[in-house]
């Protein structure tokens, strides 16, 4: 699942935060998304979607080799993973977080979920490429 942002229509609201949350970690906490909001200030209303668009840089960079592709995604083999860190280091697009109750990394799922509760649409389902509109 591949996903288009329309930035200009993000309120910062982070429904998208809590909705990654519960859907992979059945808790409500903006600290288990896998995507971040970066607000722009001092600009009023200016935010920034950052998603995961499954570079594969995270997977370059592991040291241990626990991060494989998957069919369009990259996934974390959990047992092969020594919670390092280096892939959140390198990630390009800042979105890769701890469990900080694992230290393991938080990979995107393609869930969908984000983009199923934006009030406004500013995460959408799309084709094969994500695509950043207005960056």
């Amino acid at each position: 699942m591949q996903f288009i942002l329309h930035h200009e229509r993000c309120s910062g609201c982070r429904a998208c935060l809590l909705a990654c949350s519960v859907a992979n970690f059945r808790e409500i906490t903006t600290a288990r998304a896998a995507l971040r909001i970066e607000p722009r200030f001092p600009a009023p209303g200016d935010y920034r979607i950052h998603m995961c668009d499954h570079c594969g840089a995270c997977a370059e960079a592991c040291p241990e080799e626990a991060i494989e592709r998957k069919e369009d995604r990259y996934v974390l083999r959990e047992e092969a993973c020594s919670a390092c860190g280096t892939c959140i280091e390198i990630c390009p697009n800042e979105v890769l977080g701890a469990n900080p109750e694992t230290d393991l990394p938080i990979l995107c799922t393609g869930c969908g979920e984000c983009a199923a509760i934006c009030p406004r649409d500013a995460i959408e389902i799309a084709g094969e490429d994500l695509q950043e509109v207005n960056a």
